[in-house]
């Protein structure tokens, strides 16, 4: 298969056409929403133009759970709807839509009371594995106390009687963001990041389009378009004050914290969830790594850039060391990333107790506005709220129909993954390499086979991030609309959260290898590197991940 390259080249096409034509949609914000609302309009026959203000899930989107399930913890708040929808949207991303970035990953759920509390969380879990449709994964068993440190050999012994086994499923939410972009790219829409909306086209009352300015090459383009839709998340509430007009709705934004662990330092063989007095705590595999999670505390302050704290990080590592045999401390975290859930205002004020639905509303004429919501539901999100354009629109639209349409890279995949050891023959790479790129890229994982056939030393691990290959990130920008370091390494890589030092050693290498498809000379190149170094310092020092706090 040959995918749309959204490389330098077709940036600046599409940058001309934003400025040329007049779109049946614009939607504004390149999170997961926004990029699933590009894809729906799309597929519906509506010529579509899509704009980020920085990178694809630069967000919430790149920053959450990376977990693909119904959420269990709803079923106790009696919240059925939102379990079942989200149940049924997880099949299908199983098994229909992305089988190539969405996998099963089971959970362990330690009971603590020998009688009563097996029994109620059984019938929810029972609930859970048949709410939503057709079963998509196995149903869950009851373990002994015996059985469950078999499978969790990490847990205290005292912090269980016993536990129940359960599936949902993972994505890595930052590549999953972009490869929706790059489906809604193939199909014809125009998505463009570093593309900032700063105000509202209108012509009367009615919203006509908006003003965007190339935060690259510093242009203002007016675009044009029938109805603009606003999938902006925590940035939803400045967004809709740009209409000068009254909000349709409020969102509030809860601070979700994660640290990232050594995978050998929780003897595991299954993930973890159990019931703190605030939330819930995660133990998530990732690759060589777990993550652990997570916060939920209302964030008053800006929404650009969330950091963990003292008190964040101080948490969590309590949280994880009430059921862990062997303490985690400062010394064991890699990383640590926070992100901002936006929540619908309620009438409470904590944000544990205010809705995870999403609504649509039409503030202004020609204005559709799409927030809260969880990720596995994005696709809903973005139906609905295309439902509302297709309803001001004169002519028929047809109905979605995304349900059936499958994520670049998914068609074929299967036959690629059966025939991995031939790939791996072909290419001179260890089969476990061509396994790796199959999760990522599924399909499209011959384009990068096919660099690495075009020069095999990109073939080698990136030093520092040998996770990874140099063509990787090679492809990051000649296809995946990569346009700076940060882009590469925390987003379309993820090395800024699973390296001890954030990256910083990959930094050269990959900024080397990035140069000439993005026209950087050196001091472009060194501005980069240092850039991403200062980033990943602040960073750090914002989570103070590795150090206790001062005395």
């Amino acid at each position: 298969m040959t995918s749309v390259a959204l490389g330098p080249r077709y940036r600046e096409d599409a940058l001309r056409a934003l400025a040329e034509a007049e779109f049946d949609v614009l939607v504004v914000g390149g999170g997961i929403v926004g990029a699933g609302a590009a894809l729906d309009a799309i597929s519906r026959g509506l010529s579509v133009a899509l704009v980020e203000a920085r990178d694809w899930a630069a967000g919430t989107s790149s920053r959450s759970s990376k977990l693909i399930h119904g959420g269990l913890r709803y079923l106790e708040q009696r919240d059925f709807g939102l379990v079942r929808e989200a149940l049924r949207e997880r099949g299908l991303l199983l098994h229909r839509l992305a089988p190539h970035l969405v996998r099963p990953v089971p959970f362990l759920y330690p009971l603590r009371n020998r009688v009563w509390e097996r029994a109620y969380v059984s019938a929810g879990v029972t609930l859970y594995d048949t709410m939503g449709g057709s079963r998509a994964l196995p149903r869950h068993r009851q373990l002994t106390r015996r059985g469950a440190l078999r499978q969790a050999p990490a847990l205290r012994s005292d912090a269980l009687v016993g536990a129940v086994q359960y599936y949902d499923a993972q994505v890595d939410d930052a590549r999953y963001t972009m490869m929706v972009a790059r489906t809604a790219a193939q199909y014809g829409a125009k998505v463009v990041t570093r593309a900032e909306a700063t105000g509202f086209l209108r012509e009367g009352e009615r919203v006509t389009g908006a003003t965007v300015v190339d935060l690259e090459g510093g242009r203002e383009i007016a675009v044009r378009a029938r109805r603009v839709v606003c999938a902006t998340g925590v940035w939803t509430d400045g967004a809709q004050a740009m209409t000068g007009s009254r909000a349709a709705f409020g969102v509030r934004a809860s601070k979700g914290v994660h640290l990232v662990v050594p995978r050998d330092r929780i003897p595991m063989e299954t993930g973890l969830i159990t019931r703190t007095a605030k939330s819930v705590l995660f133990i998530i595999p990732w690759g060589r790594h777990w993550l652990v999670g997570t916060t939920d505390t209302p964030h008053d302050e800006g929404p650009d850039e969330p950091v963990a704290d003292h008190t964040d990080v101080g948490y969590l590592l309590d949280q994880a060391n009430a059921v862990l045999r062997t303490p985690l401390t400062h010394d064991d975290i890699e990383g640590v990333y926070a992100g901002l859930r936006p929540l619908l205002s309620g009438e409470f004020d904590d944000t544990t107790r205010l809705s995870r639905e999403h609504a649509v509303a039409e503030p202004v004429p020609g204005l559709v506005v799409v927030t809260g919501g969880k990720f596995t539901t994005y696709r809903v999100m973005a139906q609905d709220a295309l439902d509302v354009v297709a309803e001001g629109l004169d002519e028929s639209v047809p109905a979605s129909v995304t349900a059936r349409l499958p994520i670049l890279g998914a068609t074929g995949f299967e036959v690629l993954w059966n025939e991995r050891r031939r790939l791996a023959a072909e290419s001179g790479l260890h089969v476990a390499r061509v396994e790796h790129l199959l999760r990522r890229y599924g399909a499209c994982a011959l384009e990068v086979l096919r660099t690495v056939a075009g020069d095999p030393a990109l073939g080698a691990p990136i030093p520092g991030a040998e996770d990874y290959l140099c063509a990787e990130a090679v492809y990051a920008v000649t296809h995946e609309g990569a346009l700076h370091l940060e882009d590469v390494l925390a987003r379309r890589l993820r090395v800024a959260i699973e390296e001890w030092d954030g990256g910083v050693a990959a930094a050269s290498r990959v900024a080397e290898l990035v140069a000439p498809v993005l026209g950087w000379d050196e001091e472009d190149a060194n501005d980069e590197i240092k850039r991403f170094v200062r980033r990943t310092a602040e960073e750090r020092r914002g989570g103070a991940a590795n150090a206790e706090p001062a005395a």
